[in-house]
């Protein structure tokens, strides 16, 4: 724990002759910088897809839990008597908040993704759509039902709840993944940054021995090594976050048209998120190199 502790306050403290222990050039440098950039741009993409995923969760849970679809199916000329029975029934259901019948308009905006905006609905024997929406205590839907075959025997009603439950577990798992790829980002980071720092210790073990020569201790010269390596992930995890940001700024909103989704740009508190990337990137360097000097200054002895 006290070697921990001195390496944490070199990290903090600048140290010139012990910045010199370590070479300020070469493929480790540019190893290190590069994969930490890499790394925490594609940390912020998990990240805003994963959040994203979670608002329409609760986006579809929201605006459907409550939510019903009554279909009437019936010839052109029965179709308004059968609406307005339908109607009246769902008037005098217990449970049933409000009932409202689709306008043609409205109903040529829910088809007009798959047929285009010029569908002749009127010359189409497309069913009536009546919105329900039901109070917290819900309604008998069983009985609702049977009601609706004995008076409107052209309605079908849907509660949504066969298609709304796999798209919110799908959703979630969407969720559950753009954490595992976090967590696999911050273990593939550690690993490069501990390859990394092997490399640097090993190509540098002449100059420990002659450190140790002259009584420098493997405290210090770890603390060297882990001080440069944090240093340089924390700069390459800030640009690769920086970059990552940008990226989500380009992409389309929750309201811009072509948006996927809930739109995939962070909303509110959620722009704090991506700043507690260049910490982290760095408290995983920091461990990884702790772990990788004290382990190669013990094969050194």
């Amino acid at each position: 724990m006290k070697a921990w502790l001195d390496m944490m306050r070199a990290v903090l403290t600048r140290d010139a002759g012990a910045d010199r222990v370590v070479p300020p050039a070469g493929f480790t440098v540019w190893l290190t910088v590069f994969t930490s950039g890499a790394m925490a741009f594609l940390t912020v993409f998990a990240l805003a897809l994963s959040l994203a995923s979670g608002r329409l969760a609760e986006s579809w849970d929201n605006e459907l839990a409550r939510s019903a679809t009554l279909r009437i199916s019936a010839p052109a000329g029965q179709m308004a008597e059968q609406t307005a029975a339908a109607l009246k029934v769902l008037e005098q259901t217990p449970g049933v908040a409000s009932a409202r019948a689709l306008s043609d308009a409205e109903q040529q905006a829910l088809l007009e993704p798959w047929f285009g905006p010029d569908l002749p609905i009127d010359s189409l024997p497309v069913p009536q759509l009546i919105e329900v929406i039901e109070t917290e205590d819900g309604y008998d839907s069983e009985g609702l039902r049977l009601r609706l075959q004995a008076e409107v025997p052209g309605a079908v009603l849907d509660e949504h709840t066969r298609w709304r439950r796999p798209l919110i577990a799908a959703a979630a798992k969407l969720r559950a993944l753009g954490w595992v790829s976090i967590l696999l980002i911050g273990a593939a980071t550690g690993a490069m940054v501990t390859l990394a720092a092997n490399a640097a210790l090993a190509a540098n073990s002449r100059v420990i021995a002659v450190l140790r020569l002259v009584g420098a201790t493997d405290s210090y010269i770890a603390s060297a090594f882990v001080r440069r390596f944090t240093l340089r992930t924390l700069i390459g995890a800030a640009g690769g976050t920086l970059l990552g940001l940008i990226a989500v700024l380009l992409m389309p909103g929750a309201g811009d048209a072509g948006a996927f989704l809930t739109g995939l740009r962070f909303q509110g508190l959620h722009w704090i998120f991506p700043f507690f990337v260049p910490p982290l990137a760095a408290l995983v360097a920091f461990l990884a190199t702790g772990y990788a000097a004290r382990r190669v200054l013990e094969r050194l002895d």
